[in-house]
């Protein structure tokens, strides 16, 4: 699934291309997403303009006079810049076409995205008003996280996974982060102590501003191959490394399931 790094690239990749044009039309192939895509949407945002592209979490937000559009990328959605009329594929589900011919193609083989709509702030919308704050931003602190975890049994990973907690930090940016700041991903929340989450909360700026800027690189990919900026991969410390040896202490690294997702750790080196 993309995770917030690669939201943000998307976002940074596709804003340059589409900011100030014109909507001319928008081509729905495929309604049936998480979410029916609205049938009137083409009416709704034809000849609007797009004055702005905010993230949201992992939700990209199309601000234009009218209204809003929210569009999450699911477990395998993708964006890229293609020509008007560019043939599609099979799972090219929407078009996005400006007036200048610029247009913004949607493709998602799962289907777990969505397209929604509002007339009304976008950030008071039923799936964006609930949201925690954004990790990369002054709201989201150690003090903040500390009162977060009062008394929480729940694992310190799944906590940090929760969108209502911080969002966007995903499983692979979770266990990295976990990793960097020495702390085990099963460690009840509650028991977190206030320098653990001083390092923690560092810890997950750090990695998500790395992995923003390595995103940096791929942006030519919005024009090109298939619009999915590539994840951190050449820097990551633990994920997807079960049985390698520890960066830092050279025993194998472990693995288990925490919430039915991969959880990868040193059993050294994170307490």
């Amino acid at each position: 699934m993309p995770e917030l790094p690669e939201v943000e690239t998307s976002r940074r990749g596709i804003a340059p291309h589409l900011l100030h044009k014109t909507i001319s039309n928008i081509i729905v192939r495929q309604a049936k997403l998480r979410w029916l895509i609205a049938g009137n949407l083409p009416q709704l945002f034809s000849k609007q303009t797009i004055n702005s592209i905010q993230r949201r979490g992992k939700y990209l937000i199309f601000d234009t006079k009218v209204g809003s559009l929210i569009l999450h990328l699911g477990m395998s959605g993708s964006l890229r810049i293609v020509a008007n009329g560019t043939p599609a594929q099979k799972h090219d589900h929407v078009d996005i076409e400006c007036s200048d011919g610029t247009c913004l193609r949607y493709t998602d083989p799962r289907r777990f995205g969505c397209l929604l709509h509002t007339h009304d702030d976008p950030l008071q919308h039923r799936l964006l008003n609930k949201l925690g704050p954004e990790p990369l931003g002054t709201d989201f602190t150690a003090q903040y996280l500390m009162g977060k975890i009062l008394n929480k049994k729940v694992a310190i990973k799944l906590l940090l996974m929760n969108s209502h907690i911080v969002v966007g930090v995903g499983n692979i940016y979770a266990n990295e982060a976990l990793f960097k700041a020495g702390i085990h991903p099963a460690m009840p929340a509650g028991e977190l102590l206030t320098p653990q989450a001083v390092r923690l909360v560092k810890a997950v700026k750090q990695i998500l501003h790395r992995a923003i800027t390595a995103g940096g690189t791929s942006l030519q990919d919005f024009t090109q191959s298939d619009g999915k900026p590539g994840y951190f991969k050449q820097a990551l410390q633990v994920y997807g490394r079960s049985g390698e040896p520890c960066t830092k202490c050279g025993i194998p690294l472990c693995e288990s399931k925490l919430g039915g997702r991969q959880t990868i750790f040193c059993s050294m080196c994170q307490k």
